[in-house]
């Protein structure tokens, strides 16, 4: 990075300190740009530079996601069964949680229970599982347009992890998140959600 580079970032870095203090404190609806502009020492003109709303601090901050998750699937064995392959890239992830598990929880718990910042990580995830799917289907040698495997592998996977994220987030990160996240994609390969009939009074199944 040249010098004016670094000083952009450090001040990226301090608004996005500053705003994320904020926002974990009072909440993301109490908190304004005039407040996080404050508590970083700049003007509003410095903070609209950098981003362009209050979910754009938070949502930039995995901007780089999708990227990294192509660039990861990309590079996993050749041999590596499809969906082994995404449910190991989408667990790799896991790593930067545990290494920032405090920031890391304050901003999922922010995105998931935020409706605007909910709708906009939704809306990035979209792109992210296309460029997967089409990563996965190169891998598979099939047309995703015409086989719908790639997509449902990579749909799956990513209703695992959310679901494993959103565990996470209610237990307070009590648990490892990669364990979480392991443990969903077990239940899914164990096939423990096919359940056979209704639950019975008693806990019996239906029909058993």
């Amino acid at each position: 990075m040249s010098l004016a580079e670094r000083k952009r970032q450090l001040v990226r870095d301090e608004l996005t300190e500053a705003a994320l203090k904020l926002l974990a404190f009072q909440g993301f609806d109490k908190t304004t740009i005039d407040q996080i502009t404050a508590a970083a020492g700049v003007s509003r003109r410095t903070f609209f530079r950098y981003f362009q709303s209050k979910e754009d601090v938070v949502i930039e901050f995995i901007g780089d996601l999708g990227h990294r998750l192509h660039t990861e699937l990309a590079a996993r064995p050749a041999d590596e069964a499809p969906a082994t392959a995404v449910r190991n890239v989408l667990t790799a992830f896991t790593e930067g949680f545990r290494e920032h598990t405090e920031k890391s929880l304050c901003l999922t718990r922010l995105t998931l229970r935020t409706d605007a910042l909910l709708g906009r990580y939704l809306e990035r995830q979209v792109r992210w599982r296309a460029d997967m799917t089409a990563e996965l289907a190169r891998r598979m040698g099939v047309d995703p347009g015409s086989d719908m495997r790639p997509a449902l592998i990579v749909a799956t996977a990513f209703g695992a992890f959310d679901t494993a994220l959103t565990a996470w987030v209610a237990g307070e990160a009590a648990d490892d998140l990669k364990t979480i996240v392991n443990h969903a994609f077990d239940l899914l390969d164990g096939g423990a959600l096919a359940v056979r009939g209704r639950s019975a009074p008693g806990g019996a199944a239906a029909g058993a």
